[in-house]
């Protein structure tokens, strides 16, 4: 089975608004489909959280490496993307763009060995994983009806983060985790997300330090990128003294930039966008990595469902990947698939066991946002 041709569409419309103080308006394409059709038919399909235009650069340097390569050997032909493409800049919009075709590998190596890729990947862990609301943070009031809401649905673990979060006063910020515990309950998972890879983030260690004794006040979870992406000595500082889990990563690429933050310890939780980072095949090899050292992967995903159904496969295939990210309300997850997402009696997401990622695209209901025709057709 031979690569044949790699072929995109960029998801608008209805993309939701990401928190960052340059703010996405609905037809912004920062979600872009990839699906890489083979010579005997066969089509797999990834994602990557970056824009169409890049993907499409990318894709000028990258196709004419991979056309006509074996399509069952992910690790390897995506190994090669990387190893070939460092003259023009490891990380970016090339590794974003790696991340899709991998994806998409996987898929075609599960559904030519009939497999689900989370056993391709190792072993299937679990058959279900809980997934965490990802709530973009409103004043107070607004957020904890919004959170009420999506408990009513049944999920039992939350992330808010990003908005006014560490950007206006400290007394907001309380004010705000206090109201989301207080609409959760006692006994949810609640993490908060600072969102420092925004632009000309402002909070430094000891900010940061004053912010997590008050989190722990409020049985928080996690503390998601409360410094700025590559302050790793602070990172390291603040991990070691801090009262709360310490996790971030979102931003990096490629395993070789998270080996300095997993051997120092920089996190308790590491998060890959497996969209971004280079795929299936460098997240698990992250994972393993941060096993060693005793720290647990907790993918970021915000997300399409291609991205998701990754992180599903990502988590049955890991040991410690007992979460996985839920962009909520998105369309883009919800609206694209022939099966909707559904969570079961107690807040878990079931693992999908047929071949494949289990990606069911349906051509109507993605043709709002893309062009399905033009990546699906045969």
């Amino acid at each position: 089975m031979k690569i044949r041709e790699i072929r995109v569409a960029g998801l608008k419309g209805a993309t939701p608004e990401g928190g960052w103080s340059a703010e996405l308006r609905p037809d912004d394409v920062v979600h872009t489909l990839v699906a890489v059709h083979t010579d005997s038919g066969e089509v797999g399909v990834g994602s990557a959280f970056t824009s169409e235009n890049l993907v499409r650069a990318a894709l000028d340097v990258l196709a004419p490496l991979c056309l006509g390569e074996n399509a069952l050997e992910p690790e390897r032909v995506t190994e090669s993307l990387h190893q070939h493409t460092f003259w023009l800049g490891r990380g970016g919009a090339l590794t974003h763009t790696i991340s899709a075709i991998d994806i998409a590998l996987w898929d075609l190596l599960g559904q030519a060995t009939g497999q689900p890729v989370g056993r391709l990947l190792g072993g299937r862990h679990r058959d279900r994983v809980r997934p965490y609301a990802s709530v973009l943070i409103d004043e107070p009031a607004r957020l904890a009806e919004s959170l009420a809401h999506l408990a009513e649905q049944g999920f039992r673990a939350f992330k808010i983060g990003w908005g006014p979060f560490g950007r206006v006063s400290p007394r907001l910020d309380e004010d705000i985790v206090r109201a989301a515990r207080e609409a959760v309950g006692p006994e949810a998972v609640l993490a908060v997300d600072a969102g420092g890879s925004d632009a000309y983030w402002r909070g430094d260690l000891k900010w940061a330090l004053r912010t997590a004794a008050m989190l722990h006040d409020h049985q928080v979870a996690w503390f998601e990128e409360p410094l700025r992406p590559d302050a790793q000595e602070d990172f390291t500082t603040l991990r070691h003294q801090a009262p709360v889990p310490i996790s971030g990563g979102e931003v990096l690429t490629r395993r070789q930039s998270f080996r300095p933050f997993l051997e120092r310890r920089a996190f308790d939780i590491v998060q890959p966008d497996t969209t971004k980072v280079g795929g299936l095949s460098e997240s698990r090899r992250i994972g393993w990595l941060a096993h060693e050292h005793g720290i647990r992967l907790i993918p970021h995903g915000w997300n399409t469902a291609v991205g998701l159904l990754a992180d599903l496969h990502l988590a049955s295939a890991l040991p410690d990947t007992d979460l996985v990210e839920y962009k909520t309300g998105s369309p883009y997850i919800d609206d694209i698939t022939e099966r909707p997402f559904r969570l079961d009696a107690d807040g878990m997401l079931p693992i999908p066991d047929e071949p494949g990622l289990g990606a069911h695209l349906d051509p109507d209901r993605l043709a709002r946002f893309a062009d399905a025709a033009e990546l699906l057709r045969p």
